[in-house]
């Protein structure tokens, strides 16, 4: 694979962080398994200089994603992801007619095997599709669990389209024979912190990939959001 092949797209740099858009199928670090191209490198690759992650976001989920260019920045806003200072949305195409708007209030697991602890997703629903059975939402956790989004919206009987794990396979496999939708429906579409040097908030949206934004045209559904006031 060529260096034109592992490049991404850097939504935000400066001398303290980097924030990328990541595209669905490719992992976040390298220590999640073991794969040689991953967006850490990618980034790294691209500013000439390594990175630190500080949030996961699945290997099928595209999106913001954000890393510390310095050990002391990194601390910092890893203390934010964890005390819940830094708001992520995620754009998700879900089975059925959602919701106008709720609150999932439903423990899930930090990571695999571990226990339950509480978890807290926002959402509201964008737009239902005229074309079929399913809904754009917008996802808001107020948390940061394993597959957190994921599994919310599987709680409130709202699958993702295109999750393998969580989700439903004879929804999945409909909407890929008809849709051309090959990979998880869930796009990290906007992150904001506190800048670990100024104090500044920064806010960055990622645009919607082609690989989504396609079928979510064929269902005619928005592949943006209107943030909401």
């Amino acid at each position: 694979m060529g260096h034109e092949d592992r490049a991404i797209e850097l939504l935000y740099e400066d001398a303290h962080v980097v924030v990328a858009n990541k595209p669905s199928g490719l992992l976040v670090h390298r220590g999640w398994d073991q794969d040689d191209d991953v967006a850490m490198f990618r980034v790294r690759d691209a500013i000439g200089q390594h990175v630190h992650p500080l949030h996961r976001l699945d290997r099928g989920t595209s999106g913001a994603l954000l890393f510390a260019r310095d050990p002391v920045s990194a601390a910092a806003l890893a203390k934010d992801f964890e005390e819940g200072r830094v708001e992520k949305r995620y754009l998700a195409l879900v089975r059925g007619m959602s919701p106008a708007l709720g609150t999932i209030d439903y423990a899930i697991q930090k990571k695999e095997d571990g226990p339950r602890v509480h978890a807290l997703t926002r959402y509201r629903t964008l737009a239902h599709s005229t074309v079929d059975r399913c809904s754009l939402v917008l996802a808001m956790p107020e948390t940061g669990r394993l597959h957190q989004v994921r599994r919310h919206l599987r709680h409130v009987n709202h699958p993702l389209v295109g999750d393998v794990k969580h989700g439903d396979g004879k929804v999945n496999r409909h909407f890929r024979a008809t849709y051309d939708l090959h990979r998880l429906a869930l796009h990290a579409s906007f992150i904001a912190f506190v800048h670990p040097a100024t104090g500044v908030r920064v806010e960055v949206r990622a645009g919607m990939p082609q690989d989504l934004a396609g079928p979510l045209a064929a269902l005619a559904l928005p592949v943006s959001e209107e943030l909401p006031s």
